[in-house]
């Protein structure tokens, strides 16, 4: 099963948690064990698992890597969205996921965050889901 999910992002740079999203389409694919793959195709945009029970660590993550990667630092690339470029590489494109009894397997505070660094903007996260042999 392959499908795309929509996000809208707010800001510059935000975490969207999409967990509850990702877990709706597995349960929708009748996948009972198997693999989730995610896909963001954007390259001021990345993907991560993180704790989402505590609203502040988002703000937290946001906060330090824009102190790491900040907006204006003399970048060559000329559009002005050189740090979201940078910030895409150090989250990264993709994630996989096991599937285990037709859920996504997460620790208990773990999440799915769609991580936007050039917002805000309408966005797709591409989903296959892989049932085991």
């Amino acid at each position: 099963m392959k499908t795309t999910l929509d996000v809208k992002t707010g800001s510059r740079v935000e975490l969207v948690d999409i967990t509850d999203k990702v877990r709706m389409e597995v349960r929708k694919s009748k996948v009972n064990e198997g693999i989730c793959f995610l896909f963001v195709p954007h390259t001021t945009a990345g993907i991560a698992i993180n704790e989402n029970a505590d609203p502040s660590v988002k703000r937290d993550i946001v906060m330090e890597t824009n102190k790491i990667v900040p907006f204006e630092d003399g970048y060559a690339h000329a559009e002005g969205n050189a740090a979201a470029h940078i910030k895409s590489v150090m989250f990264g494109p993709d994630l996989s996921l096991f599937v285990e009894g037709g859920d996504i397997v997460l620790g208990t505070w773990q999440g799915i965050f769609f991580c936007e660094f050039d917002g805000p903007r309408r966005r797709r996260v591409h989903m296959k889901v892989i049932e085991s042999p």
